[in-house]
């Protein structure tokens, strides 16, 4: 079965299988308008797609995918330095861009392929072989380039194939989301994932709440960001009372949002875990329990295990943390021109080393509490999750957001840092209330108000920035 299998097995073919903003295409002429790019492309081993949130960047990425070819999707809002480096490291035989739309300079880069939504072809693809890259998505580039990391075809039809059972996800479903056509969340997840299952899709632009509520879907996706600002919407919040699944990733979901989505819409937030490099690995069900500031069980075939800083095992017993290992059938297949990076990040019996610091209960629940670079605080001997204190922070009643970072001391090698977004709120009375909530070496030693906090378009807090600050 092809990864595309839901785009050639509808059964029903005049149904609308697409729509992204006010455009909308039917299973037939979303084959036909592919079929189309995938003459156009014949030989070319791998193609960069600008990524816009657009019925054109859907109709080329699976133009590329029926032709054979491994999809690179370029951001649109990368720089200049970005983007060359994108198309160069991935050597791009072409790059699509829309028929109708303003093409960016891309020289010396690959020619440029137009996306005609005028044009239909009925050429009936061969079944590219599964193992075969389907994609080369780009790192954050928080430690250097961004990295290629190559997905193979298999490796993606396992991730939504277990994600499809996790979450009772069926044709009849109607996906709704508003999220960035070039990572895994919203690509992988929020567009492949359809045209997996055969379910629609309803892309609403820009994730506003209203436009959340208007959409009439039965399974929402979301980061963080979008969930607060609908919890903050009562009125678009109860519109999704009749949803059937709302599931939140990319980010760590506040334990405040969880239960007020809860108490406006009626529905427990589903959480998942994942990576660029692992696919999605971990989630909570459909059926089962969903638990704020856990994000569930391990997909089938996935295994996990927790490792401290020598390698040796840590105990499952849900208070224990250490780095997150993964193996199974979502990996990638390797970091694109980098041998390095893969040796950094493999282990001798081939498990992938997330970075992440989690613990996993008893009965096989994780809890991610960030990432081992930026999240494990070492301070006077002990060592500090930032996420717990990022928790206690916000269930102070005058905290909006809240990001804790380890930050150089003098005696205690580091301190915690705490960077809050609120109303109203004092640093003193802050750090007596993570105080009073945890033991006394967890409290942050510095406080800094801010207006906002540094996201990057997923809604992930960039950490990196508040160090450097």
């Amino acid at each position: 079965m092809g990864l595309l299998s839901g785009l050639s097995g509808s059964t029903d073919e005049r149904r609308d299988a697409i729509r992204i903003a006010d455009r909308t295409v039917s299973w037939v002429e979303l084959r036909r308008l592919a079929a189309a790019v995938a003459d156009d492309l014949a030989g070319v081993d791998r193609v960069a797609v600008d990524a816009t949130a657009s019925l054109g960047t859907v109709v080329g990425v699976v133009g590329a995918l029926l032709a054979g070819a491994a999809v690179v999707p370029v951001p649109p809002d990368a720089g200049p330095t970005e983007r060359e480096h994108i198309l160069r490291d991935s050597g791009a035989g072409a790059l699509l861009v829309p028929a109708d739309g303003e093409c960016r300079d891309a020289s010396p880069g690959p020619p440029v392929v137009p996306i005609d939504l005028k044009r239909r072809s009925d050429t009936n693809h061969p079944e590219p072989d599964q193992a075969g890259s389907a994609l080369i998505l780009y790192t954050s580039g928080t430690t250097g380039a961004p990295k290629g990391v190559a997905l193979s075809r298999r490796a993606v039809a396992a991730c939504l194939d277990g994600l499809a059972a996790a979450w009772e996800w069926t044709p009849d479903d109607l996906l709704v989301h508003g999220l960035p056509l070039f990572h895994v969340h919203g690509l992988v997840l929020g567009t492949l994932g359809p045209l997996r299952v055969g379910s629609r899709l309803h892309h609403v632009g820009r994730p506003r709440p209203d436009r959340y509520a208007a959409a009439g879907g039965s399974l929402f996706f979301g980061v963080p960001t979008i969930w607060s600002r609908i919890a903050a919407d009562a009125t678009s919040a109860r519109a999704l009372r009749s949803a059937r699944l709302l599931v939140s990733g990319s980010a760590a979901l506040p334990a405040t949002v969880f239960a007020d989505i809860a108490t406006l819409t009626g529905h427990q937030i589903v959480e998942r875990y994942g990576m660029t490099e692992t696919l999605i690995t971990v989630s909570a069900s459909a059926a089962g329990p969903r638990r704020p500031g856990a994000v569930g069980l391990s997909l089938p075939g996935v295994r996990t295990r927790l490792v401290d800083e020598r390698g040796q095992p840590v105990p499952t017993d849900g208070m224990a943390t250490g780095e997150l290992e993964v193996c199974g059938p979502t990996l990638f297949d390797g970091y694109l021109n980098r041998p390095d990076a893969d040796a950094a990040t493999r282990t001798d019996d081939g498990w992938f080393r997330t970075g992440d610091t989690a613990a996993i209960g008893p009965d096989g629940w994780h809890r991610i509490v960030g990432r081992t670079s930026t999240d494990l605080i070492k301070s006077g001997g002990y060592r500090i999750g930032a996420g717990e204190v990022e928790d206690a922070l916000l269930a102070h009643p005058g905290v909006r957001e809240a990001a804790v970072v380890g930050t150089p001391h003098p005696d205690l090698g580091q301190q915690v840092t705490a960077y809050v977004v609120g109303d109203g709120v004092q640093e003193l009375d802050l750090i007596d209330f993570v105080a009073r909530h945890l033991s006394a070496h967890k409290r942050p030693r510095q406080v800094r108000l801010v207006d906002a906090l540094p996201r990057n378009a997923l809604g992930k807090v960039q950490k990196n920035r508040l160090q450097a600050d």
